[in-house]
Order: C-alpha cells, then structure tokens, then sequence
C-alpha cells in the first residue's frame, strides 16, 4: 500500500497571511494537493485570491484543485476540481477541464455513490464527515469500515474528510485511506507546519 497523503483544504477565511501558513504547511510534510473552496464570491475575485495560492502549489508540485466549480476550475486553468453530489457530472468536468485534470466526487458515506463516481471516471472518491467538523457540516458518518471495503476492491484512491486530527486519524490510515483532507486541524493551529507534522507522524504509524 502507498504512503497515505494530506489533502490540504483551504479555512473559510484566507487572510494575508494566509499564503505563508499555506508554505509553511506544504514544506512540512507528505501534502499531495490543497483544495481551494471560497463559497458567495464571484470569479474575479476568486481567481485574485487564487493566482498567488496556485502558484505556491505549483512550484511544489502540489496539485490545485478547486471546490465545487467546474467554471471557476477552467478559468483558475486548475489542475482539477472537487464536485459534490449538485456540482456537475465528471463527465461535463472532463469536458471542461480536459482528460488529464483531477476529478474527485464527494460520496459522503454510500458505497453506491462511490461505484457510480468510479464508473464515471472519478480520479479519487471522498467519504466523510468521519468525525465532526469545525469547517463543513454534515449529517453523513462513515465507518472505517467502508474505507476496507474500497480500498480491498478497487484500485481508485479514497480520501478520508470530515473533523480528522492527528489525534483521531490512525485508524483511518490503518483501514486504508489514500488521501486524509484536513482543513482546521492545520489552519486553526498556532503552527501549521507542526500540526502537518504531528499529522504526519501519526500517519506513518
């Protein structure tokens, strides 16, 4: 099995101090990919916010991947996008955003949803809320369970989402998450880069 990844999800506010934590947190440890959600704000000035965030992560070599919008992914030239169950199909994505962007679907905690976002051609699939969370609610609550079955069946990586901490995440990892999206458990932190490290540490075992 792979090494398991941070999936690094922006905070609700991204001050201007932001895009140092966002260094301080990528340098730190195993991080993949940021997912950069803004919610009630219009493409221009989602796209101001975006340009310097995107260029921390590609001179990383992080991937960037937009929340929710396939219209915003194809201005920002994302290197691909996040879609919830209302966002758009994969395929309008793949249409969008071309064959080589990222597309992941949000499953919540139905391994049917997840099938169907595989068959479709999902890049990954994410479950969630394991635990609750500070950033995002939501009334779904997997078990670790569900992360055995995908990863026992499928070859597709599964993200893990949802309250997750270095405290909390070790079970996760051990049930066969690819990827751990945490957003607060890092922003909220006085350091960033020692909470990915702390993150890290529990993930290695």
């Amino acid at each position: 099995m792979t090494e398991c990844q941070l999936y690094l999800i922006s905070p609700p506010v991204m001050n201007n101090g932001f895009a140092d934590r966002l260094i301080a947190a990528i340098e730190a440890g195993p991080v993949t990919a940021f997912q950069f959600r803004v919610k009630d704000m219009d493409q221009h000035e989602a796209a101001r916010l975006a340009a310097p965030l995107q260029a921390i992560c590609a001179e990383r070599e992080v991937g960037f991947i937009v929340n929710d919008s396939i219209p915003l992914a194809k201005r920002l030239k994302a290197d691909g996008v996040h879609l919830g169950q209302g966002d758009g199909t994969v395929a309008e994505a793949r249409d969008a955003l071309g064959s080589d962007a990222q597309v992941g679907v949000t499953c919540h905690a139905s391994r049917h949803l997840a099938m169907e976002a595989g068959e479709a051609g999902a890049d990954y699939v994410a479950f969630g809320s394991f635990f609750p969370s500070q950033t995002k609610q939501s009334e779904h609550r997997p078990e670790t369970d569900l992360l055995e079955w995908w990863s026992g069946l499928f070859e597709i990586p599964c993200v893990a989402i949802g309250g997750i901490t270095p405290e909390n995440c070790a079970p996760l990892v051990q049930a066969g998450a690819d990827f751990l999206a945490v957003s607060n458990a890092v922003w909220a932190a006085e350091d960033p880069a020692e909470a990915v490290r702390a993150l890290a540490k529990t993930m290695r075992g």
